[in-house]
């Protein structure tokens, strides 16, 4: 009897593991759905061009000439603002720290005269929107911060090579062109498994990179 009704809980533990999972499958369904993210563009369209942007996250180090009172180090809030000793929420996140020093101060002019402001990135973040991202069969899947002149090869040492199941040569790249989301394609099995040098490819800020895994 015993054996019996072991058997009978299970199967009763099974049932309603089938009904609670059909019965969310169904809810999950019948939500509307939301719209499709907003598509942020990077600002750097070519190599050559880049600059660096502050974003949420960033420390930056604000140092107001012959006026220490009126410096110090900031982070940059999740909205991408800061407050200074003097000034508060100013927007900073998209700008080039020069811009951004060039702002404080024409604010700062109302206290300090003639302010000269000098602004260093002390931890590099900035907005998703100039970040790297890498998902699927990399062994350190993540979002990194872009430097000038990445290239794939830069990339895939970051994030620690592809995984043993990795399906490499049927990656994928998605790059912001015109507001409109591109795909392009990547062998990724030729240039980090076959040394082949001419499958490496330039890196702009924001690109996607997708790398699925290979059906044996």
């Amino acid at each position: 009897m015993n054996g019996r009704q072991t058997v009978i809980n299970h199967f009763q533990q099974v049932f309603v593991f089938i009904c609670i999972s059909l019965l969310f499958g169904c809810s999950a369904n019948n939500l509307p759905t939301l719209p499709t993210a907003t598509v942020h563009p990077s600002l750097t369209q070519d190599i050559s061009n880049y600059r660096y942007l502050i974003g949420p996250g960033d420390s930056l180090d604000i140092y107001v000439w012959g006026n220490p009172e009126a410096s110090g180090v900031y982070t940059v809030r999740p909205d991408g603002m800061i407050s200074t000793a003097l000034v508060d929420d100013v927007v900073a996140a998209g700008k080039t720290p020069t811009f951004l020093a060039r702002e404080l101060e024409s604010q700062l002019s109302v206290y300090v005269r003639d302010p000269i402001v000098s602004i260093s990135v002390q931890n590099f973040v900035g907005p998703f929107s100039e970040q790297v991202r890498v998902m699927g069969e990399a062994v350190q899947p993540q979002a990194i911060s872009y430097k000038e002149n990445m290239t794939l090869f830069d990339v895939m040492i970051q994030v620690g090579g592809l995984t043993d199941f990795a399906d490499g040569n049927n990656a994928r790249l998605i790059r912001v062109i015109n507001r409109e989301q591109k795909e392009f394609g990547l062998k990724m099995d030729d240039l980090m498994r076959d040394g082949d040098i001419q499958a490496n490819v330039d890196i702009l800020p924001g690109d996607i990179i997708i790398i699925p895994e290979a059906w044996f």
